[in-house]
């Protein structure tokens, strides 16, 4: 099985309802270590990322998640507006090269896509594992998704793998020191907190994995 266009609009419109679910708890989080602006910011992108895309003519995976950088850079305030625009972008890069004539995605193809998103964050963040931030789940993600590709996964395990991944390396953010961003001002204060960008990447890896699992919304 692979994924197309259907799949990542899918994916997009979910992800918005989970964060607008987890909005509060986002906020919660964030404010603790943060600014306290995550989960409003991460609310407002994705419902505009779903405004764009339902105005566009994104006939392929890269132009879904194109438009969602695009959306995303323009009305996420703070640190993860640039990380996940530029994360969505490389990812469209990614899709773009390696998609099949029809546009679909593989397992292979997803875990580049994935590859390249979180290449796209630590360009921009010049992040590293262990800092305390998203890239303690897009990491995770991506090596497991890599090995479930290896395994000839098709997509939709390829995403799943991806999906708990990013979970359990959201959870092994509470016990990590802050390194980078405005959490590393609070030194051990950080410790014993989640980190909110990385619990959003897992709700938003979790989203593109129930959008593969679902009936109509993938290809076979």
């Amino acid at each position: 099985m692979s994924v197309d266009a259907a799949w990542a609009r899918r994916w997009i419109e979910l992800a918005a309802a989970e964060v607008a679910t987890q909005r509060d708890y986002l906020v919660d989080l964030d404010r603790a270590i943060g600014d306290g602006d995550h989960g409003e910011n991460m609310d407002r992108g994705f419902s505009a990322a779903v405004e764009a895309l339902r105005l566009a003519e994104a006939g392929s995976v890269a132009d879904v998640l194109k438009t969602v950088a695009k959306a995303l850079m323009s009305t996420v305030g703070g640190a993860a507006g640039p990380l996940y625009g530029t994360a969505f972008l490389r990812a469209s890069k990614a899709a773009l090269s390696l998609s099949s004539s029809d546009g679909a995605l593989d397992g292979a193809g997803v875990a580049a896509v994935i590859a390249g998103a979180l290449d796209g964050i630590q360009a921009r963040g010049k992040a590293t594992t262990g800092e305390k931030t998203m890239v303690d789940a897009w990491s995770p993600a991506l090596n497991a998704a890599r090995a479930a590709a290896e395994a000839d996964g098709d997509a939709a395990a390829v995403l799943e793998a991806a999906a708990c991944a990013a979970e359990a390396g959201a959870q092994a953010t509470e016990p990590l020191r802050a390194t980078k961003g405005r959490a590393s001002y609070l030194g051990e204060r950080s410790i014993g907190h989640l980190d909110p960008g990385a619990v959003s990447t897992s709700l938003i890896l979790r989203a593109a994995a129930v959008a593969a699992s679902r009936g109509g919304e993938a290809q076979a």
